[in-house]
């Protein structure tokens, strides 16, 4: 599964998580560091990523507009990047299961 990590993540995620989910990237390395949130999320659609946030703001606009993109919401509050891959990594499976289910567009991990 594509994953698009937006700005609220550290960029360093991809080098943590790259094994496991191959086709990561983060809008930095794809010079959207400054893109508004509309800018972003058409670029995870035309891409065919899957958006990663603790934004809500991605949420939001899931549900204005609907997928694609899916969104990975994570809600974890104030924590380490490393805390973050570990949440991710754990949730492999549920991740790739949420990829594949076209009946569901938001994952919610706490």
């Amino acid at each position: 599964m594509k994953l698009l990590l937006d700005n609220n993540l550290s960029s360093k995620l991809v080098a943590q998580l790259v094994n496991v989910f191959p086709e990561t990237s983060h809008v930095a390395l794809l010079g959207l560091e400054a893109a508004s949130d509309a800018d972003v999320w058409e670029t995870a659609r035309q891409g065919g990523y899957c958006l990663v946030s603790k934004d809500s703001d991605f949420n939001d606009l899931l549900s204005l507009k609907g997928a694609p993109p899916k969104v990975i919401w994570i809600r974890l509050g104030n924590c380490t990047t490393a805390a973050i891959a570990k949440l991710l990594l754990s949730s492999h499976e549920d991740i790739l299961a949420f990829g594949q289910d076209s009946s569901v567009e938001l994952l919610v991990l706490e």
